[in-house]
């Protein structure tokens, strides 16, 4: 992957658990606390490697989410960056303002959010542009995302401090896997340890340990 320098069975969603900031400030949760299976995924917006988890395991995760069986913390890196305002960055604060909607009871779920972010990686154009306001409204209405929360994710508000976010992200990921700081990296927070997700069966591996 890029590098950075050196279960149970589900249950039904009928309250719409809704993704939030994780305690430390830096990641998205995505997912009942109660989810028999618990991960971090480390990943950076111009990552091709990123991309095809998404495009591989994205619905899946989406599916896991929704009937509780998986609960999902993104923890967002932006290396690829030249500064802490372009593309990646931006990509990274968008995640984080789709956790914050304007209007109370507006917000998006667990499984949009991560529908959210396969649009993201699918869309991913390495190297170039920071996504405009209406391409990102239109990957959150795509995700299923109300019109409220896809105005809030397209707005150019700071949710989070890149720089920081940045700085304490990799500082997990480094404490994971000093000698292999890509993404993506995937951590089992149950088992505290590092997934081998080029084995095609380790999500099923997962959510049915």
């Amino acid at each position: 992957g890029w590098a950075k320098g050196s279960a149970g069975p589900g249950h039904p969603d009928p309250h719409r658990v809704h993704p939030g900031v994780a305690s430390d400030g830096y990641g998205i949760v995505a997912g009942f606390d109660d989810a028999p299976a618990q991960i971090e995924i480390f990943t950076e917006p111009q990552c091709r490697h990123c991309a095809d988890l998404q495009a591989d395991f994205g619905d899946q995760l989406a599916d896991l989410i929704s009937v509780g069986s998986l609960q999902v913390t993104y923890r967002p890196l932006t290396f690829m960056d030249d500064d802490y305002d372009g593309y990646s960055s931006k990509v990274a604060n968008a995640m984080f303002l789709a956790t914050q909607p304007p209007v109370s009871g507006a917000a998006a779920d667990g499984s949009q959010f991560q529908r959210f972010v396969e649009e993201l990686w699918a869309s991913q154009d390495s190297g170039g542009q920071p996504f405009t306001a209406d391409e990102l409204r239109e990957m959150a209405s795509a995700a299923g995302m109300s019109d409220t929360v896809a105005d809030s994710v397209a707005g150019d508000r700071e949710a989070v401090d890149v720089a920081e976010m940045e700085e304490a992200n990799f500082g997990y990921l480094f404490d994971i896997d000093p000698l292999q700081t890509g993404t993506p990296t995937v951590y089992d927070l149950q088992a505290g340890e590092k997934l081998d997700i080029y084995d095609d069966d380790w999500l099923d591996e997962l959510v049915t340990s």
